[in-house]
């Protein structure tokens, strides 16, 4: 896997640099529907899954034009998807209610779809495989009352883990469900894994490693108001979510606080910093976390790179841009620049990173920073596409790339118009962004 790494790096070098791209054998779009555009809710970061692969077969789910809830499936290798509508719809309109799908390790489709404070909207396939939905149900009939941000993820013996937030911005805390694929039930794990001690909440993103150790980071937020964003935390948990520790092996007393989080990265209120990006594990289980924020001695956003080395958290600057601006506000917000999303892989002994992000700066390009040697601090700069992606978030297939190493991208052109405004374009194509090599 590492050296499959080492040649996805080098066919980057041939994808281009500025504000052109060179066509690229590595690189292929496959067009699938048209899909709602209206906002980013197709198209945010914190999607997990946008794209998800199970043995031979990837499935996707996005909204269509009607914000009808869209699934789709095709064979890996292959462009020709098999869409269908579901039955079920979202309120498209709020930029925060995304779709995020997985797969369990007997081939059953999870779905969650539409939440920003509000009950829980869950089903499963009625068979392996299937992109036929059963009735919408309950998981555990716990804390679903006000469901924010779903996430799916799934653990090396095929049980998912579910992650969402219970309350409202600014006073909401963290819950875990597990299912149980032998008896097909979920159990929850924990009501409030963070607490924000209805002072706060935290603005997480998590990765599994190839040990199935669950890493999680984490921005606590004093209010409604994105400016409010503070600290970098971090835990982890090598029992599937039972039990949590720092990256020293201290346990956690559980629920998690303000005053026993372990901080990885300083960073003040005000700062520009960035909630629910991506996060993820070299092979060597070190995770790493990509956001942004502005230092104390700039006046521009810069993206960010915190790592844990082994011994120490570090921090690198990836001081790119040129244009500041301010963030703040409530609702989902115009920025000129995306989360990022991240991957990580080892060349030789070497750590080689590469950030996925949109910036306004590069047209609004898919757009990569590169680095293959972490120690020398050097980073390059590809565009991936020749068109804009407008508003677009990066999310991928995060079990393809688990796998094979092997990226997919969700790509859509959006338009998102700033404190949860709707904008009214034509619905635009969503496709799939493979980045790969086919090894003979």
């Amino acid at each position: 896997m590492r050296y499959l790494f080492f040649i996805l790096l080098l066919y980057v070098g041939l994808i281009g640099c500025s504000h052109k791209t060179v066509p690229s054998a590595a690189l292929k779009i496959i067009q699938v529907d048209s899909g709602w555009a209206n906002n980013s809710v197709n198209a945010a970061v914190f999607r997990k899954n946008s794209l998800v692969t199970y043995r031979d077969t990837q499935f996707i789910a996005y909204y269509s034009p009607d914000a009808d809830l869209i699934l789709g499936k095709r064979a890996l290798n292959t462009s020709s998807w098999q869409v269908k509508k579901t039955g079920f719809k979202g309120n498209a309109r709020d930029a925060h209610n995304s779709i995020s799908i997985m797969v369990d390790g007997d081939g059953y489709l999870h779905v969650a779809w539409d939440h920003h404070n509000n009950p829980l909207r869950y089903t499963r396939s009625v068979a392996p495989g299937s992109l036929e939905l059963g009735v919408k149900q309950a998981m555990t009939g716990l804390e679903e009352a006000a469901v924010s941000y779903p996430e799916f993820y799934r653990l090396p013996d095929g049980d998912l883990l579910f992650f969402y937030r219970n309350g409202g911005s600014g006073k909401g805390n963290l819950v875990i469900n597990r299912y149980n694929s032998a008896i097909k039930s979920w159990q929850q794990l924990h009501s409030n894994l963070i607490d924000g001690e209805m002072q706060r909440n935290a603005y997480w993103q998590a990765c599994l490693d190839s040990k199935g150790t669950i890493h999680l980071s984490w921005v606590w937020r004093e209010s409604p108001d994105v400016a409010s964003n503070h600290d970098l935390c971090y835990a982890q948990s090598k029992d599937g979510g039972k039990t949590w520790e720092k990256s020293t092996g201290e346990k956690y007393r559980l629920p998690i606080t303000a005053g026993t989080a372990e901080i990885a990265a300083y960073v003040p209120q005000n700062s520009e910093l960035i909630n629910q990006t991506s996060m993820v594990a070299d092979d060597d289980g070190h995770p790493f976390i990509a956001t942004y924020w502005r230092a104390p001695s700039d006046s521009i956003p810069q993206y960010q790179l915190v790592y844990n080395s082994g011994t120490q958290w570090q921090i690198q600057n990836l001081g790119f841009r040129k244009t500041p601006f301010s963030l703040s506000g409530m609702g989902s917000k115009r920025i000129p620049i995306s989360r990022p999303q991240l991957i990580a892989g080892q060349i030789g002994k070497k750590t080689a990173v590469v950030l996925l992000f949109r910036d306004e700066e590069r047209g609004n390009r898919v757009s990569a920073a590169i680095c293959t040697n972490l120690k020398k601090q050097k980073w390059h700069l590809r565009d991936l596409t020749r068109f804009s992606a407008g508003s677009w978030e990066p999310s991928y297939d995060t079990e393809l790339w688990k796998n094979q190493q092997v990226l997919h991208l969700f790509v859509q052109e959006v338009t998102q118009v700033d404190g949860e405004g709707v904008a009214s374009v034509k619905p635009t194509l969503v496709n799939v962004l493979e980045w790969k090599r086919v090894f003979k």
